[in-house]
């Protein structure tokens, strides 16, 4: 791999993540603010490692005898990209060879992030697993042999519904891994279907000053249907992760705190109480 490929530090570690592989641990966890990641790991017993290159802050250390690292993605699929990419790369591939390695890695990716609820019956404060992410990005289709991680007829069902503007890129729809769902589904969690999107305005159905192509989106959202399935949630990293994860061979599921419901206008009264509820809460689960 040429150095213009894979991009390494002066002190040998990944560029964006600034981590050499001994820092990250097998299981990861993902926030976007990165002053979220001290919400984690003040959970930690102890911190071994902390590295921050831009938005990309990492704290690894111990919880109950498991080795975890927490990671500040920043916000947006593109970001997903450079994160999951970095994160394959720190466990599979030899830095001083640049060489893939013969015995690849399986990392677990667990996303803690905020979300808005779709459906009036998906409360401000309450927990989404996401079983499935609908990604409108286009970051995926870069990336070769999607067919067999791709659920083609969700997606279709997905295009037909919402009559979707053949300008936007196309719709692609991807399941969480199927282990780790289980294991975060409990009588506190809604298992849900996710809308990753692009942008926080526009594209999420806000409209300030800029005039909207598609005024009924979220509408559209809202009453889509497929086997009785129905969209449960927006936010702006689900789908990504999901697609990277299962082409690159890892294991990944989001947890969205709901702290807003665009259905009714609501927004969560004390949004940090919940996120900081749902972070003890994976930590929990994590460490069984």
């Amino acid at each position: 791999m040429q150095p213009s490929e894979l991009i390494l530090t002066p002190e040998g570690k990944i560029y964006h993540l600034d981590l050499a592989p001994s820092q990250l641990a097998p299981t990861i966890i993902t926030v976007g603010d990165p002053g979220r990641v001290e919400m984690v790991s003040k959970y930690f017993d102890t911190v071994e490692t902390t590295a921050q290159h831009r938005e990309f802050k990492t704290h690894t250390g111990i919880y109950k005898g498991k080795r975890i690292s927490v990671i500040s993605t920043g916000i947006g699929p593109d970001n997903i990209d450079i994160v999951f990419n970095e994160l394959d790369a720190l466990v599979n591939i030899d830095f001083k060879k640049r060489q893939v390695n013969r015995k690849l890695t399986s990392l677990d990716i667990i996303r803690i992030g905020t979300s808005g609820g779709l459906t009036p019956e998906i409360e401000v404060d309450s927990f989404v697993v996401s079983a499935l992410g609908i990604g409108l990005d286009n970051v995926m289709h870069y990336y070769d042999k999607t067919d067999k991680i791709f659920n083609r007829d969700f997606a279709q069902s997905f295009i037909d519904h919402t009559q979707w503007n053949p300008d936007n890129s196309v719709p692609y729809a991807v399941e969480a891994d199927k282990t780790l769902l289980k294991k975060f589904t409990s009588d506190r969690t809604i298992q849900g279907i996710t809308i990753t999107n692009v942008g926080f305005y526009g594209p999420q159905g806000r409209v300030l000053r800029a005039k909207l192509k598609d005024e009924n989106l979220n509408e559209k959202l809202t009453s889509f249907r497929y086997k009785r399935k129905k969209i449960t949630n927006l936010e702006m990293e689900t789908a990504t992760m999901y697609g990277m994860a299962k082409l690159l061979g890892h294991r990944a599921v989001s947890m969205n705190a709901i702290v807003a419901n665009r259905t009714s206008g609501s927004f969560s009264e004390n949004a940090s109480k919940t996120i900081d509820a749902l972070i003890q809460y994976t930590l929990e689960k994590i460490a069984e």
